[in-house]
């Protein structure tokens, strides 16, 4: 029976020993060693949290797998001590929850929820219902595990749902582009946003001044990926002239978010604290079990990373 090294912070591990002992059981691993200490050479599986400080994978002479408890992988795909595969997490909880974010705030945006909620002072407006969702066009920059799930969700919702990818790619119900041209016209066509790419070099700002400048006047972006896809400073620009409507934000590139960052105080600015979704300790105990079996079996594991990609 294998063993399996749990490298995380303390509290993960009280969080998640109880479901991933269950989720072992059901595969037919009961009587593997689940552990947070083991000697290198005696690990084949490693559950890897960037945060758990291990950086140096030479000693693990045996080792099989290292299973990213995160769906990012950018704090570890870089390793060059890490040679052996490398596999994200894809949980059907933190899938679930993402398509619940993008989803609610899509729609508060398309409502225009934030004009009744806080912007009460006495005045009947009458007149000013919003569009239809289907005269309404949304886009999904990204369409991985989440961004395919987010969008497919806008779409059957009715919204005129365009998504972008680096690569080619086909999802029914969705009109689908790629590469720096498709981009382009995907940003020029979008009302609401949603970036849900990798942080790669490849992605970094991008969402930058000249692109942010192609988007119509007073749309909306939110960021539940990562805080490097956009340029910061050209997005406070954009949202102080009046082009960008409203940024919600939910990823950056120091968290803690600074309390003297100019998002805080900015009032076309929604700062969520890292909470769009997260992975659930049963569900994805399952996502790991499930691979570590396939690894004792000789099977291909599931949600290898590209490392030439960095994701």
């Amino acid at each position: 029976m294998p063993t399996i090294l749990f490298a995380a912070k303390s509290e993960r591990w009280d969080t998640y020993e109880a479901p991933l002992r269950t989720a072992l059981s059901e595969v037919g691993l009961a009587h593997a060693t689940l552990t947070t200490e083991a000697a290198p050479d005696t690990v084949d599986y490693i559950v890897y949290a960037p945060t758990s400080g291990l950086t140096d994978f030479t000693p693990y002479t045996r080792l099989k797998a290292v299973l990213n408890l995160w769906a990012g992988v950018e704090d570890v795909v870089g390793n060059p001590t890490l040679t052996v595969p490398l596999a994200r997490m894809v949980d059907a909880g933190l899938t679930e929850g993402m398509v619940e974010w993008v989803t609610g705030h899509v729609l508060r945006h398309h409502l225009g929820m934030d004009r009744h909620i806080h912007g009460q002072d006495g005045i009947w407006r009458a007149g000013s219902a919003p569009p239809l969702a289907r005269d309404r066009t949304v886009a999904m920059l990204g369409l991985g595990e989440l961004g395919s799930a987010c969008a497919r969700m806008l779409a059957q919702l009715n919204f005129r749902t365009l998504g972008w990818s680096r690569s080619p790619k086909e999802i029914a119900g969705i009109e689908t582009h790629h590469g720096a041209d498709g981009l382009d016209t995907v940003l020029r066509q979008a009302e609401i946003v949603t970036l849900l790419l990798p942080d790669t070099p490849a992605t970094e700002n991008t969402l930058d001044a000249r692109r942010l400048a192609l988007m119509p006047e007073g749309a909306v972006i939110l960021n539940p990926g990562r805080g490097p896809l956009i340029d910061d400073d050209a997005l406070l620009a954009a949202l102080d002239n009046g082009h960008i409507g409203h940024a919600t934000l939910d990823t950056f590139r120091t968290e803690p978010l600074p309390p003297d960052h100019p998002y805080w105080a900015h009032p076309r600015v929604t700062v969520t604290p890292h909470i769009a979704s997260e992975t659930r300790a049963a569900s994805a105990s399952r996502a790991i079990a499930e691979n570590i079996r396939r690894g004792e079996a000789g099977e291909p594991f599931l949600h290898l990373v590209d490392r030439d990609r960095g994701y």
